[in-house]
């Protein structure tokens, strides 16, 4: 059953881990495969710390990392995850998405454009992206987010970012960055919260996006952005 849950899973690219016993007092090959939501299918045996050990499946899943975990009793269990693969969800086809698609792709995202205006979202433009979307990204965002999601608003236009960040922001998605000024984002602020965004989720936008490094050309500003998310990837938050 674990297998065929496993397998199921990686077709859906709905992230999961499996841990498995490999030493200690308790029989070595059982296993317990946990989904992001910390349900479980299989079984350890009943003496094990069987919550702990999904508790530590489940962070080690948001960093997609692997390894052997030691419990009481000297009990070694080694934890497998399969997070989701690493996407780049672009919302606004404009000039900076089309280098920043080039620099996703490079790092090993599958891109994503987003936007429901034709004249921009172009096959011509846009034919190195994994996928190009014509919708809204309110509608085209619930359901897609994951641990591994990052999601990026280029367009400038709060009929575009503000519904985008209502669905980013309490998403699971690992980052959400804006574009914008610091008075552009001020403005952005004062809505959100006037539509009852809480801090919390608030505190989690990268805006003004990017890194500081001085940028003005589409390119340059590509950059910037696609290495916070590699920062931010790899727990470095600060600008």
């Amino acid at each position: 059953m674990i297998y065929e849950t496993l397998k199921a899973a990686l077709a859906a690219e709905a992230p999961v881990a499996v841990a498995t016993i490999v030493g200690g007092d308790a029989p070595i090959g059982a296993k317990l495969l946990i989904r992001a939501d910390g349900t479980t299918v299989g079984a350890l045996p009943g003496d094990t710390p069987q919550a702990q050990i999904i508790a530590d499946a489940q962070a080690m899943l948001l960093r997609g990392e692997n390894g052997i975990r030691s419990y009481r009793d000297d009990l070694q269990v080694f934890i497998e995850t399969y997070p989701p693969p690493p996407t780049l969800l672009i919302v606004g086809a404009v000039h900076i998405a089309i280098p920043l698609v080039t620099f996703g792709k490079t790092l090993g995202f599958r891109v994503i454009v987003i936007d429901a205006r034709g004249a921009f979202a172009t096959e011509e433009r846009f034919a190195h992206a994994d996928e190009l979307i014509h919708a809204w990204p309110d509608e085209v965002l619930p359901g897609r987010l994951t641990s591994n999601s990052h999601v990026v608003l280029l367009t400038h236009d709060p009929k575009l970012d503000d519904p985008a960040l209502k669905v980013a922001l309490p998403s699971p998605a690992r980052y959400v960055g804006a574009l914008g000024s610091p008075r552009t984002h001020a403005k952005r602020l004062e809505r959100l919260r006037a539509e009852g965004i809480p801090e919390a989720h608030l505190a989690r936008l990268h805006a003004p996006i990017g890194l500081k490094i001085g940028g003005a050309s589409p390119e340059e500003i590509a950059v910037s952005i696609i290495a916070e998310i590699v920062a931010a990837r790899h727990g470095l938050t600060g600008k």
